[in-house]
């Protein structure tokens, strides 16, 4: 494989210095979503509402309101609202720029130790390109479902909860969904590549799962702060776990690399 989809090269490397520098890039762009749990520790230690924030029973959003009052039946006021929108922003970008920067080949390779060219060289002659197509299908959802989480908390960020528009809902949606199914495909992708893999996956099941009951329950749950993170902490959580290995797969190569001249 070559072209703007390169797996490894024909020295025998993971990637070639370009793609290299693009996969080192993508991989901490996705390690980087996890400063949304230091903003939010921060937001929260500032609310400045009548009754102190719960992350039990508050919601995200709320911590991202603007306006101080009653919403939805809800006391919010959150001072920091516009770090909490900012850490949204951010976070959003980073998935974007690691949807733009993690081609196929990358995904599909990222998590194998000795991935080379002549393996993939091997496979191929024994018959498996079926195998690849399907590794590469897989790897392609990953980063439209990526791009999707990314581009949902976006809007997120720009559009807060207290604006009433449809939009911070349909982000959140995006986010939570594209996240979810993101995870759980590259958990599959991955399976017996990195241990990682049964973690990251398992972040896409519990996204999901708590999404289907969020829906079922229209949120009307005791805890329903917990019930929102359980769909949004998976995904920033696993989808960082992803980053981490795709940077450490890069810094290996580049020390073999270094070691073999």
């Amino acid at each position: 494989m070559n072209g703007h989809g390169t797996a490894p090269s024909a020295a025998g490397t993971f990637l070639p210095d370009v793609r290299s520098i693009r996969a080192n890039i993508g991989g901490w762009a996705h390690l980087s979503v996890v400063q949304y749990f230091v903003a939010e520790a921060a937001v929260i230690e500032a609310w400045a509402g009548p009754q102190p924030y719960s992350r039990a029973t508050g919601f995200i959003s709320d911590l991202g309101a603007v306006s101080c009052g009653v919403y939805e039946d809800r006391d919010v006021c959150s001072p920091l609202h516009l770090l909490m929108n900012a850490s949204f922003v951010v976070q959003g970008l980073a998935l974007l720029l690691g949807a733009a920067l993690l081609g196929a080949g990358i995904l599909c390779v990222a998590a194998r130790p000795g991935a080379r060219a002549r393996r993939f060289q091997e496979v191929a002659g024994n018959g498996s390109a079926r195998v690849l197509s399907k590794s590469w299908v897989l790897a392609v959802a990953v980063r439209i479902l990526t791009a999707v989480a990314g581009a949902g908390t976006v809007i997120v960020g720009l559009v807060p909860e207290d604006y009433a528009s449809p939009w911070h809902f349909a982000g959140a949606l995006m986010f939570f969904i594209g996240g979810g199914f993101a995870l759980l495909l590259l958990g599959i992708l991955w399976f017996r590549q990195t241990p990682m893999s049964w973690f990251i996956a398992a972040c896409g099941v519990l996204c999901i799962g708590a999404l289907v009951v969020g829906g079922l329950t229209r949120m009307e749950v005791p805890q329903p702060g917990t019930l929102e993170r359980l769909m949004g902490y998976p995904v920033t959580i696993g989808l960082s776990a992803a980053g981490l290995v795709i940077a450490q797969r890069v810094s290996a190569e580049r020390k073999a690399a270094r070691s073999r001249t």
